[in-house]
């Protein structure tokens, strides 16, 4: 890929303009510092040294991106730029004119310094002022669009700094139809400012008297926008929240750049955006770093967050993405979505099943893979205690054909998906995650201990615990739930679980990923995200009703239906025989679990082929039970056996 700016005749416009200020500049210049008769002697030899200094301005202009800069976007770096490339002409004709022309040919100074400042300000206020000319009517043009009738008048709830990215994607065009008419900042330095023609008009708690104001004016708010810092405790979002769907408002968040690369886009305030702590800080540098340019596999890629880690890796510059996915509408629904996206990577989605070994592997040879994220597979915790050989099919031996494909194939890196579940499992869930994780384990180990030059792929398992808003998780069901009229369904009153955005899940699995890719080869293949505190489902329950506007045991009852089979009250984030190691990087920790040999994996995996080929269900429990000792030992509900 050339690193090498393209030169269109656009910037050859550019260049035109530019070289005639040059031009204009000098001429001007001297017509005023001297009479006509000196002008008149000078002339001659400053138009025959003029193509030559031509040459020189056009090579200074391009060193400073001045014939390279979109006009419709000049900056004070911009303005910067011309008073340095003036400066540096300036001294260019400082240099000839007091070593090269004047000593040698006329004996006294050929311009003067007087001229050479006459130049020097004359050429920045040529360049800039036709530039700045141009913005200015961009700007009043955009101006015009954004007080029309169809754009949306709207107040923002944020610091400036975030707003400020807003109202100049506004004057971009780069969002359309809507008209900031005030921002409400939680910081008390930003009242009484103005930032791009939008007033501060208060602290974030004069919201409802403000959007009184501009009623009782004939000018009503129709939208809210929360800029990322409104989500900070301090802001009162849920009182923003709250008021605005009181008064009958939309209410739209603007994500961080981060979050949706460089093009910013409103989307819908959900409940889930307040549910949780902040999201921790992402190094995207560093993500960007692992999955730039890089081709990738996401197996599962129509679920929550195969989806997600599709969407991620694309916004990260992937160039090629392939997606694995058994479901015809999930493979269509996450192709579309990937399709509206402004994206370089070339992205290829296949119908196939990670049980079809075979299958699998003819995909990943044909598509030569760098990274494989593995997030496929069965994870509803009551349905695979009715269905367990269905568990072990996909779970276990779907995530080995997943990992000998990517081995086959070349791959840099497999990620498996695994979860919190898998730690002292109790659940059908949790044993066949652990399982996984067991051969993933062994199999990196085994590579570690290849002696051949070639570097060995590395296979590490990330864990963590419930995502908001995924598929089957409790967030989606409270909420239709509660637009129903209720009541919620909570298993048990002492319920607890860990809980993350998908966003900050998916972010944090690539970061785990770009630790084990690292040079220096880390003896950790089993890496587990912070989940943070953990969160009582009926408090979750209680808030999600309470942000939706009504009275929890009130206007929507709550009720408690029983502990399901393979659940336990409070999941764990690692095992007590399982030590922990702090690897430097937020919001990641990594697990030292014990793993068995590979031989004795392939003995295990080959009975578990036979058992459930038989549905012998007391043979699957013994070989699991043999594979995970501490499967059940800690249970607070064991899985049933029916």
């Amino acid at each position: 890929m050339s690193l090498r700016r393209k030169f269109t005749s656009r910037n050859v416009l550019i260049a035109l303009h530019d070289l005639i200020t040059v031009v204009a500049a000098l001429l001007v210049s001297c017509y005023f510092r001297f009479d006509d008769r000196q002008f008149a002697l000078r002339l001659p030899l400053l138009l025959k040294t003029l193509p030559y200094f031509l040459v020189i301005s056009f090579v200074v202009f391009y060193a400073f991106n001045l014939t390279t800069t979109k006009w419709r976007f000049i900056s004070l770096v911009d303005a910067l730029n011309i008073v340095k490339a003036s400066s540096v002409l300036g001294f260019i004709i400082l240099v000839f004119d007091y070593i090269v022309i004047a000593p040698n040919l006329y004996g006294t100074f050929f311009l003067g310094k007087k001229t050479i400042i006459l130049y020097w300000l004359l050429q920045i206020f040529l360049l800039a002022a036709t530039r700045f000319t141009y913005r200015y009517f961009r700007y009043k043009r955009t101006l015009v669009r954004v007080k029309a009738d169809d754009a949306t008048p709207a107040i923002v709830v944020g610091r400036a700094a975030d707003a400020e990215i807003l109202f100049r994607s506004v004057e971009s065009g780069a969002v359309k139809h809507l008209r900031p008419v005030g921002l409400l900042s939680p910081s008390s330095a930003d009242i009484g400012q103005t930032i791009r023609g939008v007033p501060v008009l208060g602290a974030v708690d004069k919201l409802e008297d403000v959007i009184t104001d501009f009623a009782e004016r004939r000018r009503a708010i129709k939208r809210i926008i929360m800029t990322p810092s409104a989500f900070e405790p301090e802001a009162q979002p849920e009182a923003v929240l709250a008021r605005g769907r009181k008064l009958g408002l939309k209410v739209s968040r603007l994500p961080s750049l981060g979050e949706e690369g460089d093009i910013p886009r409103l989307t819908p305030v959900a409940v889930e955006d307040l549910l949780l702590r902040p999201s921790r800080t992402i190094d995207y540098e560093r993500l960007g770093g692992l999955i730039k340019d890089k081709s990738i596999v996401v197996t599962g890629g129509g679920g929550s967050i195969g989806s997600e880690i599709c969407k991620r890796v694309v916004t990260f510059g992937a160039s090629r993405l392939l997606i694995i996915e058994n479901s015809e509408p999930a493979l269509y629904a996450v192709m579309e979505e990937l399709g509206t996206r402004n994206r370089a990577a070339v992205v290829e989605g296949r119908i196939a099943d990670i049980r079809d070994r075979e299958r699998l592997k003819r995909l990943m040879n044909e598509f030569k893979p760098d990274i494989v994220f593995h997030a496929a597979a069965l994870k509803h915790v009551p349905i695979l205690e009715r269905d367990w050989s269905e568990g072990v099919k996909t779970n276990i031996f779907g995530s080995v054909n997943v990992a000998d494909a990517a081995l086959a194939a070349g791959a840099e890196a497999m990620v498996m998906i695994s979860t919190d579940k898998a730690i002292e499992p109790v659940s059908m869930l949790g044993l066949t995650k652990r399982f996984a994780e067991m051969y993933c384990q062994a199999l990196d180990r085994e590579l570690a201990q290849r002696t051949d030059d070639k570097i060995p792929m590395r296979l590490i398992s990330v864990r963590f615990g419930n995502v908001l808003a995924s598929n089957g998780s409790v967030v989606p069901k409270f909420k239709a739930q509660i637009e129903a009229g209720g009541p919620v369904t909570v298993t048990h009153p002492d319920m607890v679980r860990y809980f993350m955005t998908i966003r900050e899940a998916c972010d944090l699995v690539i970061t785990a990923a770009s630790h084990a890719a690292m040079p220096e080869r880390h003896d950790v293949s089993v890496y587990v995200l912070n989940m943070g505190q953990p969160v009582k489902i009926v408090d979750l329950a209680e808030r999600m009703i309470t942000l939706s506007g009504l009275q929890p045991h009130h206007d929507i009852e709550i009720v408690f239906t029983g502990v399901r089979p393979g659940e336990r009250l409070n999941e764990i984030l690692f095992a007590s025989e399982e030590p922990t190691i702090e690897i430097g990087l937020p919001g990641v920790l990594a697990a030292k679990p014990n793993e068995p040999p590979m031989d004795m994996l392939h003995k295990w995996i080959a009975d578990l082929r036979e058992a459930v080929a038989n549905e012998d269900k007391s043979k699957i429990r013994s070989v699991l039970k043999d594979a995970v000792p501490e499967f059940g030992v800690h249970a607070g509900h064991t899985p049933s056996h029916a």
